[in-house]
């Protein structure tokens, strides 16, 4: 079963795309920032991560730029999930490394759908 970390600042977000993803079979982990992400990936590597990128001590692009250099890590597909909606926004984000930019709010389908395939080129 594959292992999903969802980093976001807010509890509801993490546990409204946490019940999408069990419900689809995945297993997922949570954070609450790019720094408890950081240290559960260094912890236990997960198959995928999704991150907003608006929070506290540590952002999305901050995380995934960090991803993206670990030689351990640089693999995992990034998928930032954020309100930040502007053209500019997915392109900086596209730009730190991430694999997919989804805007909130975001459709649950389109949701699954990108994971889904973000795993299926594991």
């Amino acid at each position: 079963m594959n292992t999903v970390l969802i980093v976001d600042d807010s509890l509801t977000l993490r546990q409204i795309v946490s019940d999408i993803l069990r419900k689809s079979g995945l297993n997922v982990v949570e954070a609450s920032d790019g720094i408890e992400a950081k240290e559960q990936i260094q912890a236990s590597y997960p198959d995928l991560v999704i991150t907003d990128v608006v929070m506290p001590r540590m952002n999305g692009y901050e995380l995934c730029r960090w991803l993206k250099n670990d030689p351990k890590a640089h693999n995992i597909p990034v998928v930032m999930c954020t309100s930040k909606s502007e053209e500019f926004d997915r392109y900086w984000g596209m730009k730190q490394g991430a694999d997919a930019y989804i805007a909130k709010p975001f459709r649950p389908t389109e949701l699954i759908a990108t994971v889904k395939q973000l795993l299926k080129g594991l």
